[in-house]
């Protein structure tokens, strides 16, 4: 590996490790939050889920596995925990008895709009360190990209 090619790998790592710490500075926060209104982390990104599904939607444990990024069973588990302690509430399709919906109930929505608020109001102190991260990493990318391409075999001088 030659000098430059040293260099620009160093660039890429330092720029995914910047904006890896300034995501996960935010999800700390969030965690935090999430813990001090006495819901899990998980809990709340449900509740979220809940609360955003598209009109005329409705939020199966498939849809909600989908958007959390869980397998089936463990979102299963998630709503079973989130309903334990009165968040939400499960109910059978009328369409379809085999699956279940979701929903959230008045205590669930109230816990949600208090994290939501106080997510709105950190979001601006921590969000220009945020996007200056991802911009740097895209421009890493962008320029890193383009000098790839040139190296290449075959490629136009």
């Amino acid at each position: 590996m030659s000098g430059d090619d040293l260099n620009e790998a160093t660039t890429r790592l330092r720029s995914m490790a910047e904006f890896r710490y300034q995501l996960r500075r935010f999800l700390n926060f969030s965690e935090m939050a999430s813990e001090r209104c006495g819901v899990g982390a998980q809990q709340y990104q449900l509740m979220q889920v809940i609360a955003a599904m598209p009109e005329g939607q409705d939020a199966s444990i498939t849809y909600l596995a989908e958007r959390m990024v869980l397998r089936h069973n463990s979102a299963v588990e998630l709503v079973d925990r989130a309903q334990r302690v009165g968040l939400v509430r499960r109910l059978t399709d009328a369409k379809d008895m085999r699956r279940s919906l979701v929903q959230l109930t008045p205590e669930g929505e109230a816990i949600l709009q208090r994290l939501i608020a106080e997510h709105l109001s950190e979001l601006p102190s921590r969000s220009e360190d945020l996007m200056e991260a991802l911009l740097a990493l895209q421009n890493v990318l962008h320029s890193t990209g383009s000098s790839q391409q040139s190296k290449e075999p075959g490629a136009a001088a």
